[in-house]
């Protein structure tokens, strides 16, 4: 049986790890998921607020499509699906081409009870660093489940928003353009707390919670 499109991935993918591009002009987070299923809850975070929304709104990166033609932001991230049991040579091909082609670290998300993509992405792209999120509750024992030696870094299920920020926080140590806008993100999330703090004290809490409710 043959794949065309999974076929013609996997070439790309080893044609990027030999093109030799500048740092500035490649993905610097890759994000794989086993299921364009888990996209929601990988990017945009349904319920909550995803990997997509900390990248994009509050960091500042740009999603690059075309490794050749790189978005004008500094700082970009691509995704992928990369199926560790439908297709596992593209999981492969991915993980032990990312440092070549430029990635300083993968965020890997996976549902179900064999949540297997973050592990195994893990081990094939070490050392490169690899952060798993589990998609459901019941994928967080498959994912965290490493043994001694192999290492990951999870995130609570289906939080891929701090995926992302674990992810930039890997970046800053070399970039400190990119830990200046965590720097930033931080400080609005206090300034938050500070006026929410500072509205219910002075108004009191039956017209605060009035307030809100009304918003």
């Amino acid at each position: 049986m043959t794949a065309p499109a999974v076929d013609d991935l996997i070439d790309r993918l080893h044609e990027e790890a030999t093109a030799d591009r500048p740092d500035e002009e490649t993905p610097d987070v890759g994000i794989v998921m086993g299921s364009d299923s888990d996209l929601e809850t990988m990017m945009t975070g349904g319920r909550r607020r995803g990997a997509y929304d900390a990248f994009v709104d509050e960091l500042g990166f740009a999603e690059q499509t075309d490794y050749e033609d790189p978005p004008a932001e500094r700082f970009t991230f691509e995704t992928y699906v990369t199926s560790a049991h439908r297709t596992p040579d593209l999981m492969t091909a991915y993980a032990e081409t990312a440092e070549d082609r430029g990635l300083e670290v993968i965020i890997a998300g996976a549902g179900g009870k064999s949540a297997d993509l973050p592990n195994m992405t893990a081990s094939i792209a070490y050392p490169l660093p690899v952060i798993g999120v589990p998609v459901q509750e019941k994928s967080v024992d498959s994912v965290i489940g490493m043994p001694t030696g192999a290492p990951l870094v999870a995130v609570d299920a289906g939080k891929s928003f701090n995926a992302a920020l674990s992810a930039a926080q890997i970046l800053a140590r070399r970039h400190e353009e990119v830990r200046e806008r965590l720097v930033d993100y931080h400080e609005g999330l206090r300034e938050g707390v500070g006026s929410v703090s500072r509205e219910l004290h002075d108004e009191g809490t039956p017209a605060f919670r009035d307030r809100r409710g009304e918003q």
